[in-house]
C-alpha cells in the first residue's frame, strides 16, 4: 500500500525533508501561519478588525490558544461578505454564491483570488494522484462550465497529472451519461454520491445495466452514506474514495488514501478542530463534535475558526498507509439534521443506511410534520422500477426508533413515489422539519453531539 501523496506534498509546502516530517514541525508551521493570517485579517478585514480588536497575535504561543478566539459563522458571512475581504475587489477572480438551505435566507458569497484558486488546483493535482495515473480519463460530474468552478479547477489539477478530465456537469439523463462514458473510454469518475448511484442503478429498456470498466470513483460535495459506497464497489468492482470539502475551504479539504480508512487533511493550507458545539471547547481526541477550520494560506477572504455544522471526529490511531498526517473519520451528517421524533433522535444518516441498500432506490427526501399531535415521517422516493413499497417500508422498520415508535402509535410513516428519473441534486440532503419545534431541535442536536 502506498503512503498518501499528501505526505510528501505537505513536507515540501512546509519546507522540510520528507524523512523529517513530524507532527512537531507540522504544528510549528501551522502556528506560524496562524499568527500571520491573524495579523492579515486584523489589518485588512473590516469584520475581523472588530471581532479581534482585543486579541494580541503575540499571545498565541501554541495551537491550543486558538480556543480563545471567537468563531466565524455562515450567518456572519451572509450578512456582509465584503467585510471579510483582505484584498481589493479587483484582485478577486472568482465569486461563488451559495443559496441558503432555508426558504428566505440570504445567499452566501465567497471570494477567491487567482492565487487562492491555484492552491486548490495544487491540492487537486496531488490528491487525485491517489486514484488515477497518467493516461487515465476521468468524467467530472460537477459544475465545470465557468472558469474557476470546482469542475474547472479539478480538470486543471488532473491535467498536471497527465490525466484527461472530461467536463460533464450534473447527471440529468443517466443513460446518456453512461453512453458518454463508453464513448470517451472513461475509467474513473468524480461526482455527488446520489448522482453516481443513479448511474450504477440505471437499467436499459431490457432491464440490463450498462457494463463499465472503472478503476476508481471519488465521491464528493455531500455526506457519503456507507450504503452507497458498498453499492458502487459491488456494482462496478472498483475502489470508491471519499473527499471532504466545501466552498468555504476553497473546495478541497481532505481525501482518503488507498487504505480507505479516513480523510487525510490538507494540513498545510487548513487548520482543523473538532469542538463541542454547546461549550465551544475542543473535544478530547477521538470524540465526535463539530468540524471547525481556519484557512492558513488564503489571501482574498481568509476565514478564522469557521463553524461548518458537520459532525465528525479525529482518528487518533496511525493510518495503515504509514503517514503521520492527521486523519478525520467520515462526516456522519449535519448538526442541524438531528430531529427529535416520538421521544427519540432521528438523523439523515439513519435513513441513508437503511434505505440506500434497497435495490432500485435512487434517492429520497424526508420531512416531518405533526398532524393531530402525532409525528408523521413522510419519505418521498425516486425509483428506477426495481424497488417496491414493501421493501422500502421494511427498510425503514429496521431503524429501531421508527420500529418502536410506529408500534406504539407515536409515529406515522407515509411513503410516496416521486415523479421523474434522476432527482435534482447539488443541495445538501436534509430532513425537512415542518413542525413548530425548530428552536427546540437545535438544542437537542447540540446536546446529542456533545454526548455522543
Amino acid at each position: 500500500m502506498e503512503m498518501t501523496p499528501l505526505n510528501n506534498w505537505i513536507a515540501r509546502k512546509i519546507g522540510v525533508n520528507v524523512s523529517g516530517l513530524t507532527r512537531e514541525n507540522i504544528e510549528k508551521y501551522q502556528l506560524q501561519k496562524l499568527r500571520a493570517i491573524l495579523e492579515l485579517v486584523k489589518n485588512k478585514s473590516v469584520f475581523y478588525r472588530k471581532a479581534l480588536a482585543d486579541f494580541k497575535t503575540e499571545s498565541l504561543t501554541c495551537l491550543a490558544g486558538l480556543k480563545y478566539i471567537s468563531y466565524t459563522t455562515a450567518e456572519e458571512i451572509r450578512n456582509n461578505p465584503l467585510h471579510f475581504l483582505c484584498v481589493s475587489q479587483d484582485q478577486i477572480c472568482r465569486v461563488v454564491t451559495l443559496q441558503s438551505s432555508g426558504t428566505t435566507g440570504e445567499p452566501k458569497r465567497l471570494y477567491f483570488t487567482k492565487e487562492d484558486q491555484e492552491l486548490t488546483i495544487d491540492f487537486f493535482h496531488i490528491g487525485m494522484s491517489t486514484l488515477v495515473v497518467p493516461g487515465d480519463r476521468v468524467l467530472i460530474l460537477l459544475p465545470g462550465k465557468l472558469p474557476g468552478s470546482v469542475g474547472d479547477l479539478l480538470a486543471k489539477g488532473l491535467s498536471r497529472l497527465g490525466v484527461k478530465g472530461i467536463h460533464h456537469g450534473l447527471v440529468t439523463d443517466p443513460g446518456r451519461t453512461l453512453q458518454i462514458m463508453l464513448e470517451q473510454e472513461v475509467n474513473a469518475l468524480v461526482g455527488i454520491p446520489t448522482q453516481v448511484l443513479s448511474l450504477a442503478r440505471y437499467r436499459d429498456e431490457d432491464g440490463n445495466n450498462i457494463p463499465l470498466k472503472l478503476k476508481s470513483v471519488l465521491l464528493s460535495t455531500d455526506y457519503v452514506p456507507q450504503a452507497i459506497t458498498r453499492e458502487l464497489q459491488q456494482s462496478w468492482d472498483c475502489r470508491v474514495y471519499s473527499h471532504y470539502g466545501m466552498t468555504e475551504m476553497g473546495f478541497g479539504g481532505a481525501v482518503e488514501c488507498q487504505a480507505l480508512a479516513g480523510y487525510h487533511l490538507r494540513e498545510a493550507d487548513l487548520y482543523f478542530e473538532i469542538i463541542n458545539p454547546v461549550t465551544g471547547l475542543p473535544v478530547p481526541e477521538g470524540e465526535e463534535g463539530e468540524v471547525v477550520f481556519t484557512t492558513l494560506t488564503r489571501q482574498g477572504m481568509p476565514l478564522i475558526r469557521y463553524r461548518t455544522g458537520d459532525r465528525a471526529r479525529f482518528i487518533p490511531e496511525p493510518c495503515p498507509c504509514g503517514t503521520i498526517l492527521k486523519r478525520m473519520a467520515p462526516v456522519t451528517g449535519r448538526l442541524n439534521n438531528v430531529c427529535q421524533v416520538a421521544g427519540g433522535l432521528l438523523t439523515m444518516s439513519d435513513l441513508d443506511e437503511a434505505l440506500f441498500p434497497v435495490a432500485g432506490l435512487l434517492n429520497f427526501q424526508a420531512s416531518l410534520s405533526c398532524p393531530e399531535g402525532i409525528d408523521r415521517l413522510t419519505v418521498g422516493v425516486w425509483l428506477n422500477g426495481e424497488a417496491n413499497m414493501t421493501a422500502i417500508r421494511k427498510a425503514l422498520d429496521t431503524i429501531p426508533l421508527i420500529h418502536s415508535a410506529t408500534k406504539q402509535g407515536n409515529l406515522e410513516v407515509n411513503i410516496t413515489i416521486l415523479p421523474g428519473g434522476v432527482p435534482a441534486s447539488g443541495a445538501k440532503r436534509i430532513i425537512t422539519d415542518l413542525r413548530e419545534r425548530g428552536e427546540i431541535n437545535e438544542k437537542i442536536v447540540s446536546g446529542h453531539v456533545a454526548a455522543s
